[in-house]
């Protein structure tokens, strides 16, 4: 009888135990479950700003690389042209931003990846290490040569640098755009290195 009393005592404290585990484990699923969305949401953002990016990388890339202007007058022995290969900092800019777009263009399916198992931290870790390193080539070549587009265009009166660009203003114009290409695109990798930093830190 005694027997019969503890087994039926402990079968109650089990199921009191099971009912109170079972809205704990319910609102633990939930959790999870929302987490998994504000993760999968936070990447869907990342693959939309990363090809975002690609396209301003680029326009400056290919807008650099194709900036060249031949005045309409020349001499007998020199002809007035502009191109961007004259200068070295408009090299390293256009070899920088092709760099940086042809790693942006490579890390798409990790974006993906990151989408479809928003849990995976490898993909993440990897994003953000070469996301920082791209922000940092991308803002060396848009700074220096916002430098020397800033002298083109108001040239250097203490260093006798002359302005070109009232003579080669087509050249001017296309440079600058590319500049400002490459920055959206730094504001453009940054927003993306939060984004996996804040990704990271969740988990």
């Amino acid at each position: 009888m005694e027997k019969s009393e503890a087994a039926a005592v402990e079968m109650g404290n089990t199921s009191r135990e099971s009912k109170g585990k079972a809205p704990l484990l319910a609102a633990a699923v939930h959790h999870n479950r929302a987490a998994g969305g504000q993760k999968r949401g936070a990447a869907v953002f990342d693959l939309i700003l990363r090809v975002c990016a690609v396209a301003a990388a680029m326009a400056a890339t290919v807008t650099m690389a194709t900036t060249e202007q031949t005045l309409p007058f020349f001499t007998q022995f020199f002809q007035f042209q502009a191109s961007y290969d004259d200068l070295p900092t408009f090299t390293f800019f256009v070899i920088a931003m092709a760099v940086v777009t042809g790693y942006l263009i490579l890390s798409v399916p990790f974006s993906i990846v990151c989408i479809a198992r928003p849990a995976v931290i490898g993909a993440r870790l990897l994003l953000i290490i070469c996301d920082t390193l791209a922000v940092t080539l991308a803002t060396a070549a848009g700074g220096a040569s916002a430098a020397i587009v800033y002298l083109a265009h108001n040239g250097n009166s203490d260093a006798n640098w002359l302005a070109i660009c009232q003579q080669f203003n087509d050249f001017c114009q296309r440079a600058s755009g590319a500049v400002v290409a490459s920055f959206v695109a730094v504001v453009l990798l940054i927003f993306l290195v939060v984004i996996s930093a804040v990704a990271l830190r969740k988990h």
